[in-house]
């Protein structure tokens, strides 16, 4: 029997576009059942904010978002990426303002080889890693532009930046998780041939000997890091990278989970008194929106990430667990990973687990 609520977490649901709105539909209740298990309330405020809501007034988000959301203790975000809009407009005008407005300084990428799902490389079985990825700056700082437009000698530029303060607050972080895992801190950068990132190795690794000494840590190459992620992932720990390499990895890593449907997130800032932001890393996939099989378990995954973060462990495991339970059964897959369920079998697959879960 759950105890009787002694807090309440809350939460700004934006559904956003494509199978966000799915995703979140069937997510969302499996969150609040894991919360209230432990006494927890959850109140959900729903936002419609989005492509629709772009289209429809000219903002994705109203002119008070960040105060709106700042009255929450955390956001659960589905998917941005209206079919009717450029690729662009749909992410600066809602997720990377969230991101930089709330300076969101890390984004947070686990990926786990799950039971149950055929592994796509050989010898990945067993791989559990992380990525943090500096959020904020960057190769997707908004710092460029084009000059010449349609014209022979046109010129587009975009600019990297890297700060000093960005780089040592998501290290910090980095180093935090992997003391806390008891793994080595993986550096990605390209520092052999850009200057921005020997910042990024002398910042990281004067942390590492000042401040986490009792941690491990390497530096390697992005490109060999590529190749180290098919052929050694279970080498893998915690992989700290920027904004553009921390992107790029973690979606090749996706398929050792089993696909994007299988890749959750949290954009957070620990050093704040501000809401993360939990969604999968998929877009809104509108080729199959609708059609009722987009894969849930990434955002049920994200909202796990999302209780663990508000002081709920226990309820992120056995959600987490719960999906572990599922995806063992046909009704837990969905086609993406080589099932036949729908979106809500799948999510009801591990509603059924996590009743089980928690009456342990």
């Amino acid at each position: 029997m759950a105890a009787s609520a002694t807090r309440t977490l809350r939460i700004a649901a934006i559904r956003g576009d494509g199978i966000g709105i799915e995703v979140v539909e069937a997510a969302l209740p499996l969150l609040v059942d894991a919360a209230r298990a432990e006494g927890v309330e959850v109140a959900v405020t729903d936002l419609d904010w989005g492509g629709d809501r772009l289209l429809r007034t000219g903002q994705a988000m109203p002119d008070d978002a960040l105060d709106v959301v700042r009255a929450h203790d955390a956001i659960f975000l589905g998917a941005v990426g209206h079919a009717d809009l450029p690729p662009d407009v749909s992410v600066w005008s809602l997720t990377l303002r969230l991101r930089k407005e709330l300076s969101l300084s890390a984004n947070v990428r686990p990926i786990r080889v799950w039971p149950g799902l055929a592994p796509v490389v050989s010898g990945a079985e067993g791989a559990d890693f992380v990525f943090v990825r500096e959020n904020t700056e960057g190769e997707y700082s908004g710092v460029g532009g084009r000059v010449h437009a349609g014209q022979p000698d046109e010129i587009a530029t975009d600019v990297a930046v890297h700060s000093r303060r960005a780089i040592e607050r998501v290290a910090r972080y980095a180093f935090a998780l992997a003391r806390a895992r008891g793994d080595v801190l993986t550096l990605a950068t390209k520092s052999n041939v850009m200057k921005g990132y020997q910042l990024w190795d002398e910042r990281v690794l004067a942390i590492g000997r000042a401040e986490f000494p009792d941690v491990t840590v390497e530096t390697n190459f992005v490109d060999a890091l590529g190749a180290r992620l098919v052929n050694r992932p279970t080498s893998l720990g915690v992989v700290l990278a920027g904004n553009m390499f921390g992107d790029i990895l973690s979606d090749v890593a996706a398929p050792l989970a089993g696909g994007l449907g299988m890749a959750p997130s949290g954009s957070v800032a620990p050093e704040l008194d501000a809401p993360g932001v939990y969604e999968p890393v998929h877009g809104s996939a509108p080729d199959i929106a609708g059609r009722g099989i987009a894969n849930p378990m990434a955002a049920i995954l994200s909202g796990a990430m999302l209780l663990r973060d508000n002081g709920l462990a226990r309820a992120a495991d056995c959600l987490e667990s719960a999906v572990g339970v599922a995806l063992q059964q046909e009704e837990g897959r969905t086609p993406d990973v080589g099932g036949r369920s729908t979106t809500t079998a799948v999510a009801d697959a591990v509603g059924v687990a996590l009743r089980a879960e928690l009456a342990l």
